[in-house]
């Protein structure tokens, strides 16, 4: 096994006791840099593949410490208010070391592959017990592929269960040589018709679904991951694609439709690209059973909603 421990990968978080990125409980890598550029993105922040500065509004305690200490501008005062212009921004971190209260803060560490295992390996008995493990998300982990590659390595050596979310977007020949290092695929499937896949997400979702039925036909376990976006996909050809879909994919574990929700607007406004993100209301209880009945009247029956 040729293992290059000295890959770094650009880190956006990492969650211990994670319930909901695979079964048991989980220690989740999010890794910064993605190829699709979904205007409902629930991790916006972590789509852009360099470090950027993100800002707790509802943190910040109006000092103006961050305006003297910032060396390029990006800090200013507009009525009696903290703002930042982040296209200045050249991430000193001069104003995240003054910073009273952590309103301020970089986002994206660059982390080796042992540093990141250790931790991970530090929830080794919980994942026993659960029949948890390591998940790695985003981001698009395939966008490091390198670090992602040693992270599955070595977390098979030590015997740990891991799972890889992916949106599907990237070379055959990357899923190939990670397959047997994946106990579980999270596969994004987000639209189905291609001029509007190409239009909510920037890329084309053909090498999207030849990667997800080369997965189930070489064995790989996978959970299919459907966002419903209320108003943008909640369609009923859109449903009558995942079925169809659906019924190409016999061994398929499940598929799992990841409501709407505007937690990711939150985050997107923190790193100031708010104005990029779709404006939607959550979707409701009502909106979920419609949803649900509709996959069930296509025959999709191993179906969930979160």
């Amino acid at each position: 096994m040729n293992l290059h421990n000295h890959h770094k990968g650009l880190v956006s978080d990492i969650q211990r006791f994670s319930l909901h990125d695979g079964p048991g409980i989980r220690t989740t890598v999010f890794l910064k840099g993605c190829p699709l550029n979904c205007k409902w993105c629930h991790n916006p922040e972590t789509q852009i593949s360099k470090p950027q500065l993100s800002f707790s509004l509802d943190k910040c305690m109006n000092c103006f410490k961050c305006v003297e200490a910032c060396p390029t501008g990006a800090h200013y005062i507009k009525d009696e208010q903290h703002k930042i212009n982040f296209s200045t921004c050249e991430l000193s971190g001069e104003c995240v070391s003054v910073c009273p209260n952590d309103a301020l803060k970089i986002i994206g560490k660059e982390n080796s592959v042992n540093e990141t295992l250790e931790l991970v390996l530090r929830d080794k008995e919980y994942y026993k017990n659960s029949g948890g493990g390591l998940t790695i998300s985003g981001g698009e982990p395939m966008n490091q592929f390198s670090f992602t590659r040693d992270l599955l390595q070595l977390a098979k050596l030590n015997g740990i269960h891991t799972v890889l979310e992916t949106c599907g977007f990237a070379p055959k020949n990357r899923y190939l040589e990670i397959i047997h290092l994946v106990d579980l695929f999270l596969y994004d499937y987000k639209e189905t018709d291609p001029v509007k896949h190409k239009e909510f997400t920037g890329v084309d979702s053909k090498v999207i679904i030849d990667n997800l039925k080369m997965l189930h036909n070489n064995g790989a376990k996978v959970i299919l991951r459907c966002p419903i976006i209320p108003s943008v996909n909640d369609r009923d050809d859109h449903f009558e694609g995942i079925a169809e879909l659906v019924s190409q994919l016999p061994n398929l574990i499940s598929v799992d439709l990841m409501a709407y929700h505007d937690s990711g607007r939150d985050k997107a406004v923190k790193v100031g690209r708010d104005n990029e993100y779709y404006h939607i209301e959550n979707a409701t209880e009502e909106m979920k059973n419609e949803w649900l009945q509709k996959l069930n009247e296509f025959n999709v029956n191993n179906v969930s909603i979160g």
